[in-house]
């Protein structure tokens, strides 16, 4: 059995991807066999508890009294320690450029640093202002402190792996740890039916999941009205501000009314019933599909035919699987084409679907993550037997 804690900068009832990863990640491992700490920022609504996993909360955002607190308390831990940190520059607060962490992670090296990258650093970019170029140039400095003192390190998409391979150094490993669905899978075919019902009536319903951010919500409002136009479907978008751009589509397009609709926030097992009602999801991401992004992976894991976008984050599997349509990011025309031509296919929506599903078991899902984990984790503990 492995002691383990974990450092996130969100956790739930804190709301974010990383926070749910997070969760499924220590309820998976203390099902495993194993104990868990989660070491995170503080909460004013009430504790999500799970049996095994010890949640405490800091004092502020890993600012000095959370640091002073998390010296003080792991080291009343026994030895050796594992940490396993949940990073994401913005995550720990100071306007994603909190230094004093990374060098406090640096200062724990007598500990098992273990880093999971979900995102390495903020991107330079010669059309951005100076000020965040000058964020992008912190960021890495601060990616290479928490690389440099890791012992060994995750990545949450191939892409980063071999910036984080020289920042960490010669002879640590740096392995490519995807990203599971944050929704599980709730089986309710009546509950589902009734959900489609509501939306769609006898039409066909595309999906969307997300949380409507304004890069994909100008790649939705390019792509749904000549989707509707050329199918006659109804849309359906799920998630955090998705009324929001709904109302802001039929004020834009008075001819969508009553053929678009947003339900906002709902519940985790709700989200599941609204997608599995969907004939497929429309996914479309400004870099594109990548195994980061985990609402696609909740498309997958439904097994909903999925139609989306290739950009320079997106890895060769997507297109070598044969489990969705992909179109180019800038081609938004091209995007509700392959929606409207796989709407017109049953056939082709259930192979597609099955595939996805078959894709998400074999590489994405949560048990993957945390065999890979636990394989790490025995094999650390060898060769510190075997040295010792």
């Amino acid at each position: 059995m492995t002691d383990w804690h974990i450092i996130t900068g969100e956790y739930p009832p804190q709301p974010g991807g990383v926070s749910d990863y997070t969760r499924r990640l220590a309820r998976g491992l203390v099902d495993a066999g194993d104990r868990v700490d989660v070491w995170a920022p503080p909460v004013d609504q009430p504790e999500c508890a799970d049996p095994g996993v010890t949640v405490r909360r800091l004092p502020d955002r890993f600012g000095p009294r959370a640091l002073r607190r998390l010296t003080r308390e792991l080291d009343r831990q026994p030895a050796p320690r594992r940490l396993l940190v949940q990073y994401v520059p913005h995550a720990f607060g100071w306007k994603a450029a909190n230094v004093p962490f990374c060098l406090w992670l640096q200062s724990r090296r007598q500990d098992s640093i273990w880093v999971m990258f979900h995102e390495v650093a903020f991107p330079f970019d010669r059309h951005q202002s100076v000020s965040r170029n000058a964020l992008a140039l912190v960021n890495r400095a601060m990616a290479s402190i928490v690389a440099s003192s890791a012992e060994r390190a995750f990545v949450s998409i191939p892409g980063w792996r071999q910036m984080v391979q020289s920042m960490i150094g010669n002879g640590k490993p740096v392995e490519w740890l995807p990203v599971p669905s944050s929704i599980p899978v709730v089986r309710n075919p009546t509950a589902s039916a009734s959900v489609r019902a509501r939306y769609a009536g006898a039409q066909p319903l595309v999906g969307h999941f997300g949380t409507h951010g304004t890069a994909i919500r100008d790649m939705l409002d390019a792509s749904i009205p000549p989707l509707v136009d050329a199918s006659g479907c109804h849309v359906l978008l799920v998630g955090r501000r998705s009324d929001e751009t709904q109302r802001e589509l039929v004020a834009r397009y008075p001819r969508l009314g009553g053929r678009v609709y947003g339900t906002g926030v709902l519940p985790d097992e709700s989200v599941s019933l609204h997608v599995a009602a969907c004939d497929l999801m429309l996914q479309p991401y400004p870099d594109g599909v990548s195994s980061r992004r985990t609402s696609a992976m909740v498309a997958l894991s439904h097994g909903v035919p999925m139609v989306t976008t290739r950009g320079w984050l997106t890895e060769p599997l997507w297109e070598a699987s044969g489990a969705l349509e992909v179109v180019d990011a800038a081609d938004p025309a091209g995007l509700a084409t392959a929606a409207a031509r796989l709407l017109e296919s049953t056939a082709r929506r259930d192979a597609l679907g099955t595939r996805a599903r078959a894709l998400y078991l074999s590489r994405f899902d949560m048990l993957y993550s945390i065999r890979a984990l636990r394989d790490a984790d025995a094999e650390s503990r060898h060769l510190t037997a075997v040295q010792a």
